[in-house]
């Protein structure tokens, strides 16, 4: 918990502000789970804060939903691009990633 807090911090993800009496807050939640091997043995252990967003209300809390995952043809269609153009490319893992855009709407988390 503390390495993931630590990354919200390094990564300038939120910033503290007073708690406001007239919005909605959506509640949040850790999440934990045990990254195994092929041979199942723990590697370690992992932990996410994440929101509640089944208690937000459309209108109220939010306007549009959006998924930032890449779409399996998206990455169909890059792969064969790379076979084309005879690319090198390498499989990482990303260990902390976040979308950095400004949003135009204040979402407070308890």
């Amino acid at each position: 918990m503390q390495e993931e807090l630590a990354k919200f911090d390094r990564n300038e993800v939120w910033t503290l502000v007073p708690l406001p009496q007239d919005h909605p807050i959506v509640g949040t939640r850790w999440v934990f789970r045990n990254k195994l091997d092929d041979s199942i043995v723990l590697i370690r252990n992992k932990a996410r804060l994440v929101g509640k967003g089944f208690t937000q209300i459309e209108g109220i809390d939010y306007d549009d939903t959006f998924t930032p995952v890449a779409h399996l043809e998206a990455i169909k269609i890059f792969l064969a691009y790379a076979d084309h153009k005879v690319f090198k490319f390498y499989l990482i893992d990303v260990k902390t990633a976040f979308l950095n855009d400004e949003l135009d709407t204040k979402v407070y988390l308890q």
